[in-house]
């Protein structure tokens, strides 16, 4: 008898669980903001800071490879790489702030930044 009352809490702890997963997946889906700009890092040092909204294909050169950014429509993605693993060609478009895309190999980071609903880096007072 005990174990059916065993199964029966289980499956309301992974009803409950599957609950709160979904609702923490809509909150995070609503509550996101279509970045501004992109930030380009190399070694940890900032290379570059491009608008989203204007389209643009840059190469990015390191002394360990070349990377191809392209930025379109709003997104930005790593078209090409030279490195072996290719992680960052494979990521996909990112547009959200707080995206990123890294390529260790290189030692690159793109990050989407500066949401349109937020002009500004810092507060203000």
């Amino acid at each position: 008898m005990a174990l059916k009352g065993t199964r029966r809490n289980d499956i309301k702890l992974i009803a409950g669980l599957l609950l709160a997963a979904g609702i923490l997946a809509l909150f995070l889906h609503f509550t996101r903001t279509a970045g501004g700009s992109v930030r380009i890092e190399q070694d940890g040092v900032t290379t570059a800071v491009l608008p989203l909204h204007e389209d643009t294909r840059r190469t990015i050169e390191a002394e360990s490879g070349t990377n191809v950014l392209v930025i379109q429509d709003g997104a930005a993605w790593v078209e090409e790489a030279d490195c072996r693993d290719k992680i960052c060609v494979r990521q996909g478009a990112i547009r959200y702030t707080g995206q990123s895309i890294v390529c260790l190999p290189h030692q690159l980071v793109i990050t989407i930044e500066n949401g349109a609903d937020t002009p500004f880096d810092a507060q203000t007072h």
